[in-house]
């Protein structure tokens, strides 16, 4: 092929990559505030990809791109992502904010609030429950995600703009191998020089290091890193899920061993690449796929007469996108309470024995006395507390 059909054909590829995309669609009509010009630099947006019709869970999400702060990997870390989300039945929101360096603090934070109150606004349009819209950023990304997740309002009442009354805080938030820290010797340096300057007033590079504004009210988070990446070091993840721990917000945090930065959906790493995997199953779990209310059950289990010393029980309920609830059997009572409880409704119960605690083997493996498919035990759990006492005998 000559050189001007090889320069060609690269025209052409681009041009239907670029005609492939969602339209953008502008957070502000009539233009943002703090704008400094009408180019696309200037004119925050999204791009939304929203699940196939009858796939749809409810669930959106925004998405922050890496980069920084002074560039946005859209694609790797973004347009694929909400690929794979909508593909799940997630809506995915690609979010294109403002950065340097034409732009610098709040206005990256401002874009990534005005998106998720934009989103719930249009909530009905997209097919998104206004109460299940979390955020979800990489990198520095992952750094204006977390921003989000600890710096927010409820909206204002009295704004003119309706966009404006809605809230900004994300009901959940997503941090991969993000920067959440400015002033520890882990902390990623250039992002806070793209973001606040050379000489930021220590005041607001303290209260942007987001691992020390958790509280009781930030979004349950997930969180995924490698314990090798060079330039966001891992420590980054660790602090900011041990500050949730120690606030008492729900977290669940994965750590891979191998594994540079910038993986995005790292296909070519088996191990790395289950991260979307376990955030489906975490979004499952955490009742973000389903609108769906949970409820406390507890009781007593017998089999064959005696309390089941060491076991399973599950209560899985029939839509397959709402979570199951589980507990440990001990001398035969388990509790499970109303923040992971079953789903109110029908549910079938799975049971498993798991062997005594006693220095010798009592059974050969754990035994399945019922699964899901298999289980003649059906309860109807109710809004309120729910007391389901099994005697099995086999």
């Amino acid at each position: 092929m000559s050189r001007v059909l090889w320069s060609l054909s690269i025209i052409l590829m681009a041009t239907a990559a670029q005609a492939a995309l969602p339209e953008a669609v502008p957070l502000w009509a009539d233009g943002a505030p703090h704008a400094v010009g009408s180019e696309e630099s200037d004119t925050p947006s999204i791009r939304v990809y929203l699940p196939d019709d009858g796939k749809a869970t409810g669930c959106g999400v925004v998405i922050c791109p890496g980069g920084g702060y002074g560039i946005l990997a859209t694609d790797h870390e973004g347009h694929q992502v909400a690929k794979w989300l909508a593909r799940q039945g997630v809506a995915g929101f690609v979010l294109r904010y403002r950065h340097s360096p034409k732009y610098r603090h709040p206005v990256p934070l401002e874009d990534a609030q005005r998106a998720i109150r934009f989103v719930r606004h249009n909530a009905k349009q997209y097919g998104v429950d206004p109460g299940r819209v979390g955020i979800l950023g990489f990198s520095a990304g992952g750094h204006l995600t977390s921003t989000v997740a600890t710096h927010y309002d409820r909206g204002k009442p009295d704004a003119a703009d309706p966009v404006d009354r809605q809230s900004c805080r994300p009901d959940f938030a997503v941090l991969c191998y993000a920067v959440v820290n400015f002033v520890e010797d882990w902390a990623h340096k250039g992002s806070s020089r793209n973001l606040l300057g050379p000489d930021p007033d220590p005041e607001l590079l303290n209260s942007l290091c987001n691992d020390t504004q958790v509280t009781s009210d930030t979004p349950p988070t997930f969180l995924f890193h490698t314990a090798e990446d060079p330039g966001v070091p891992v420590q980054n993840a660790v602090a900011f899920f041990s500050a949730l721990k120690k606030a008492g917000v729900p977290a669940e945090m994965h750590i891979y061993q191998d594994g540079q930065h910038g993986v995005g959906l790292s296909p070519a790493d088996p191990d790395v690449f289950g991260w979307k995997d376990r955030l489906l199953a975490w979004l499952k779990s955490s009742g973000f796929l389903a609108a769906v209310k949970r409820s406390e059950v507890s009781g007593v289990l017998t089999l064959n007469g005696e309390p089941l010393r060491w076991g399973m029980i599950a209560f899985v309920p029939e839509n397959p996108n709402a979570p199951r609830a589980w507990a440990m059997v001990s001398r035969g009572k388990y509790r499970i309470p109303a923040s992971r409880g079953a789903v109110v409704g029908v549910n079938k119960v799975e049971v498993y024995n798991l062997g005594d605690v006693a220095p010798y083997p009592t059974q050969e493996d754990y035994e399945i006395i019922y699964s899901a498919e298999t289980s003649p035990l059906v309860v109807d759990v109710a809004k309120s507390d729910n007391t389901f006492d099994f005697n099995i005998r086999k």
